[in-house]
């Protein structure tokens, strides 16, 4: 597969068999291997393996739903064009499926359904998984995984938006002070002849 289309890594990961207990820390608390290196391309590990064996590594962490293995989409959409893939939102989480999930033929009325499976969709992607854009690129050869220069930009737009709305009321504050450093200030005019505090007035003398 042209890795102009396709990480050399994708396949390892829809491939790889994750939840095991790891053999080397099947006493811990966190032992299930649901971590997989997109440096190593081996097979799955735990928390504690990633910590001493792929520490500066790209790792993404994955999940299960209903039996299925799932990955947030704000860790793959960081390595992966994931355009055209079915996302679902699960534990308030948007996750998407690694690979195609067994379904009964969709019957009538279903308004979108995957292009390699025949899965019923709920909005209008083209496929349910990742699984199933790799059987599509395979076909056609008219969609990718590999972020552009552009898809990056959108990326760190997206993830850029709500620090700069954080930071924006701060910034805004630098350039005023900056402003006034450059700029200074009018003094204030001087009191009005006005204003002055008028004397106590006098009395014509009366007539004779």
């Amino acid at each position: 597969m042209d890795t102009m289309l396709v990480p050399p890594w994708l396949e390892p990961l829809l491939n790889t068999s994750f939840f095991s207990i790891c053999r080397t820390h099947g006493d811990a608390a966190r032992s299930e291997c649901n971590m997989f290196c997109l440096d190593c391309n081996g097979d799955a590990f735990c928390f504690y393996c990633r910590s001493s064996r792929h520490k500066d590594h790209q790792v993404i962490q994955i999940r299960r739903s209903s039996y299925h293995d799932v990955v947030r989409v704000s860790e793959i959409q960081k390595v992966l064009d994931i355009s055209g893939v079915q996302t679902y939102v699960i534990n308030s989480a948007r996750v998407l499926f690694l690979n195609e999930r067994p379904q009964p033929k969709s019957g009538k009325g279903v308004s979108h359904i995957c292009e390699i499976c025949g899965r019923s969709l709920l909005d209008t992607f083209r496929f349910c998984s990742l699984g199933c854009k790799l059987v599509g690129i395979k076909r056609n050869g008219d969609t990718s995984f590999v972020l552009g220069a552009k898809n990056e930009e959108a990326l760190m737009e997206r993830e850029g938006i709500q620090r700069r709305l954080v930071s924006s009321r701060g910034e805004e504050e630098l350039r005023e002070g900056a402003q006034q450093d450059m700029y200074p200030s009018t003094p204030p005019p001087p009191p009005s002849n006005a204003r002055r505090r008028k004397g106590i007035p006098h009395r014509a003398p009366f007539g004779s």
